[in-house]
Parts: C-alpha cells; sequence; structure tokens
C-alpha cells in the first residue's frame, strides 16, 4: 500500500487524483495540504506542514510554486519522496529542487502523460533525422484559466530538442515587437490560451517544400492525474535522486 500526502488537494487536479486514488487498492491518501483546510476530500486536511502527524510513503504536490519551500522541508524533514507535478517553477526553483534530490528521491517532470513522453521521444528522433533543414516550431493550447505560458511541456520538449543540437538552439517566444528574418538557430513556441481545452501539443518541423507535425491533444486531466499516482507509486521506495517519467516508461 503507498501512502499519500496530496499538496493541493482542493485544486481541480486534486479532486481528480482523489478519485482515482479512491478507486486503487493499493494506494490511498492520508491527508491533504491546502490553504483551503476546510474543503472535504473524505481524509483530514491541513493548512500547514508543521501540523500533518500521518506518516506516508511519498508526497504529491499539484498546487502552486509558491508552495516549493514548504513541500521540500517538510519531504527533507520525514524523509519522504516527493512527486512534484506543479508546473511555472522559476530557474533557481528548480534549482532548489535538484538540491533537494541529493537528500530525497524526487520525481520532477512537466507532463505526467504517457503520450506526451512519447512525443518528446518521436521529437527528438525527428531532429536528429531532419537536422538544421529543418526549422523548428511548437504551438501549445490550454484553457483560458492557465496561468504560466508557454507550458512547462513546451518548455520541455523544447529542451528535448534543443539536447539534439548539443544545446545550441535559442529560444523565440514572442515576434510581434521583432521585424527580422527567423535564424536558423532558433526554436519558436508560440501560446494559446482559450476555453476549456486540456492541453495541446504540436511540434512543427517545417523544410523547404514540406511540413511535418507531431501532435498531441489531452482530453481530460485524468491522464495527468493517473501519471502522477503511477510515479507516487514507482518512487515510494526509491534512493535519493532524480526521477522522470522515462524512469518509469521504456520507449
Amino acid at each position: 500500500m503507498t501512502n499519500i500526502i496530496l499538496s493541493g488537494c482542493s485544486g481541480k487536479m486534486g479532486g481528480v487524483i482523489t478519485d482515482i486514488v479512491k478507486a486503487d487498492e493499493n494506494a490511498n491518501i492520508v491527508c491533504g495540504l491546502d490553504i483551503n483546510e476546510n474543503i472535504s476530500r473524505g481524509y483530514p486536511v491541513y493548512k500547514s506542514a508543521e501540523d500533518i502527524k500521518e506518516t506516508a510513503n511519498v508526497i504529491i504536490d499539484f498546487s502552486h510554486p509558491s508552495a516549493l519551500d514548504g513541500i521540500l522541508k517538510l519531504a527533507k524533514a520525514k524523509k519522504i519522496p516527493v512527486v512534484l507535478a506543479t508546473t511555472g517553477y522559476t530557474e533557481n526553483e528548480i534549482a532548489k529542487i535538484k538540491e533537494a534530490a541529493e537528500e530525497i528521491p524526487v520525481f520532477f517532470t512537466f507532463n505526467f502523460s504517457l503520450g506526451v513522453n512519447l512525443l518528446v521521444a518521436l521529437s527528438k528522433k525527428a531532429a536528429a533525422v531532419l537536422g538544421n533543414d529543418f526549422d523548428i516550431e511548437i504551438v501549445e493550447k490550454h484553457h483560458n484559466q492557465k496561468l504560466d505560458a508557454p507550458s512547462g511541456t513546451a518548455i520541455m520538449l523544447a529542451n528535448a530538442l534543443n539536447s539534439i543540437f548539443d544545446d545550441k538552439m535559442m529560444y523565440e517566444y514572442d515576434r510581434h515587437s521583432k521585424r527580422a528574418k527567423r535564424a536558423k538557430n532558433e526554436i519558436g513556441i508560440h501560446s494559446v490560451r482559450g476555453g476549456t481545452i486540456v492541453g495541446e501539443h504540436d511540434v512543427i518541423f517545417a523544410g523547404r517544400d514540406e511540413v511535418i507535425t507531431l501532435s498531441h491533444s489531452a482530453g481530460s486531466k485524468q491522464v495527468f492525474a493517473a501519471g502522477a499516482v503511477k510515479a507516487a507509486k514507482f518512487i515510494a521506495c526509491k534512493a535519493p535522486g532524480m526521477y522522470d517519467m522515462n524512469d518509469v516508461i521504456k520507449f
């Protein structure tokens, strides 16, 4: 049995994860952590990590980057593995995550979907084959309530593609104020926000007289929640270090 502390339990993803775990005989949420401690989820909810009395095998965090310090403090103090499913971290916060991984197991990825991680692998393969003869553009679409842009998944895709080119590519986020031809050593990243779009990502390889597009579309938040629970089970007994979906899924 994997006992879970769920941070951000009052949010939409917190509700989805709660439902998934309820249906899983091998997992259990022992308590929640949320600024809204009055939420009713069927388990105790605490506003402060210092008030948590329950013991757990893993923490799943689906909250906000501002909660990172408290989550890492709790995880390191009690030596609990942590699954970080929040997006929008700064470079400084990511540095803190990597530092924490020296003491505890940390599962960190920008997207927990099996399909998205397959998209990353296929995109890297395409970049390796097509090389510098094709321009690369990434278009991501999300609902109108999403706070960060570009999405963490778009950044994950860009970083994966950039690794094929020895990290020599530059990221171009906005061209409206820049009157210049497109440089060869850039990856364009574009954000669309509207309606209730769960998440769509297109990787466009544009060459001479031909275009190749690799796409992924999420139909619901279930895919991300299910992946986070799977990651929690995976990391519960692991040694300190950084882990991601590549450790869970073998392409």
